[in-house]
């Protein structure tokens, strides 16, 4: 079947007989309570799903496979005279638990390589579209009409066994992300670039190689794709990306149909889209105060000012994290790194300096520190990606690692359709005055 995947069928074999024993022994224990604030406010807090490949803790972060982004960085393969991690090291340790050794990531670049074909109804599908269009739009149009490709759809309609269904949503997850990076290009391309379009180069890792389908062919940039497709590839279960895309994956979507679920879900202002709006800010506020970099002073003022107007300061807050997202400070390491001197790159971390005490000062905020959001937009516009409608698309081709092991990892664990009890208003009134109960159905 191929060395990763007869790894991936061995792990799950395993995993599937632990998690059964443990249901055996312990599945009627109850793990947690729910308040009706949490069902009315977002399902805040409420564990109800198993996500294998990251945990987030509000304290330490992100932990991938147990692993902290510092230590990614120390000990995940690097590209050669590189210094940040491959994206396909991470790949490998979210679907198999294992850091790879540098031969592993090499021939996950080359599975990727060889998978990377994009048929041309695809570039015709967005060809079709209004070169106006927003690029998530563009993104999400083309993964559907890269569906026709989709092995899990076929093989479901001939017939296929249920114990089958993780070896085709396996082969359509590494195909789909060998394509992602080819069909973002292309779109940036089409949008801003003239149409003028980039070869891919097969000689290159995969960011790489997608920075240079981009147009970037400078190293420090290819290694910020490289970091960028680390950090933002995975963030646990529930956010809506995430999570969107195990829902339509349970109900046996493939995984073209659930990931294309799920980067609608990202394209909110509330999720990916939130990159776009903070670059918007800081440009912005430059305008309004005419100078290129505001001082710390005039930083305050500016956000008081936007709060004031019953707004939020974008790239601010999170709702798990309780601390600096460790994503904000990888990107600042490699700010102070490469560019320390950047105007625009200064001027995010006085904006650091400066929010949270101010939003500490509301009282009413529980994390009032910079997310991931709050750095990314600057470190592109220092190479020259000033197009900042198009972050998200680059926030959504890392996403794919992280879900699309997720969802290889549900087919392997046979998870269930996702349908959770819903109730109404009236009911819930009736059940809190002592009169009714909330049902089943």
């Amino acid at each position: 079947m191929g060395v990763i995947k007869d790894k991936f069928k061995e792990k799950a074999d395993s995993v599937n007989v632990e998690i059964k024993a443990l249901l055996k022994e312990h599945g009627n224990k109850k793990i947690g309570e729910v308040t009706l604030s949490q069902v009315y406010q977002g399902m805040r807090g409420i564990t109800g799903l198993v996500t294998e490949t990251s945990l987030l803790d509000a304290q330490e972060g992100i932990r991938f496979r147990g692993y902290t982004i510092p230590e990614l960085q120390e000990k995940l393969p690097k590209a050669p005279n590189g210094s940040e991690p491959l994206p396909e090291g991470l790949f490998h340790l979210m679907l198999l638990g294992e850091l790879p050794t540098d031969e592993e990531v090499q021939h996950m670049t080359s599975t990727w390589q060889r998978r990377s074909h994009v048929p041309n109804h695809v570039f015709d599908t967005i060809e079709a579209l209004p070169v106006s269009t927003h690029p998530m739009t563009q993104f999400v149009v083309a993964i559907m009409a890269l569906q026709t490709e989709s092995s899990f759809s076929k093989r479901y309609a001939a017939g296929m066994s249920k114990k089958d269904y993780w070896d085709a949503t396996f082969d359509d997850s590494m195909d789909l992300i060998a394509r992602l990076p080819r069909i973002a290009a292309y779109i940036y391309r089409r949008k801003y670039k003239n149409g003028e379009h980039i070869q891919p180069d097969g000689l290159l890792d995969w960011s790489g190689n997608f920075a240079h389908m981009m147009g970037y062919g400078d190293e420090e940039f290819q290694e910020l794709m490289r970091l960028y497709m680390t950090i933002h590839a995975d963030h646990e279960g529930g956010n809506v990306s995430a999570h969107t895309t195990h829902l339509v994956g349970s109900a046996l979507s493939d995984p073209y149909l659930s990931f294309a679920a799920g980067m609608n879900g990202l394209a909110g202002p509330l999720h990916g889209l939130a990159n776009q709006e903070v670059i918007k800010w800081i440009f912005q506020m430059r305008e309004e105060l005419g100078v290129e970099t505001p001082t710390k002073t005039q930083i305050e003022e500016y956000v008081k000012k936007t709060l004031s107007e019953g707004k939020v300061v974008p790239g601010y807050g999170h709702a798990v994290l309780r601390k600096t997202d460790p994503r904000f400070t990888a990107q600042m390491e490699f700010g102070k790194k490469h560019l320390a001197n950047d105007p625009l790159v200064n001027t995010v971390w006085n904006i650091y300096e400066a929010v949270p005490p101010i939003l500490q000062s509301l009282g009413k905020i529980k994390n009032p520190w910079p997310n991931v959001d709050a750095h990314s937009g600057a470190l592109l516009v220092h190479y020259g990606m000033v197009e900042y409608e198009f972050y998200t698309v680059l926030f959504g081709v890392s996403r794919a690692l992280g879900v699309l092991a997720s969802l290889c990892w549900d087919r392997a664990l046979g998870m269930p359709l996702e349908r959770p009890k819903s109730v109404t208003t009236e009911l819930v009134k009736l059940w809190l005055d002592g009169k009714g109960e909330v049902w089943g159905d």
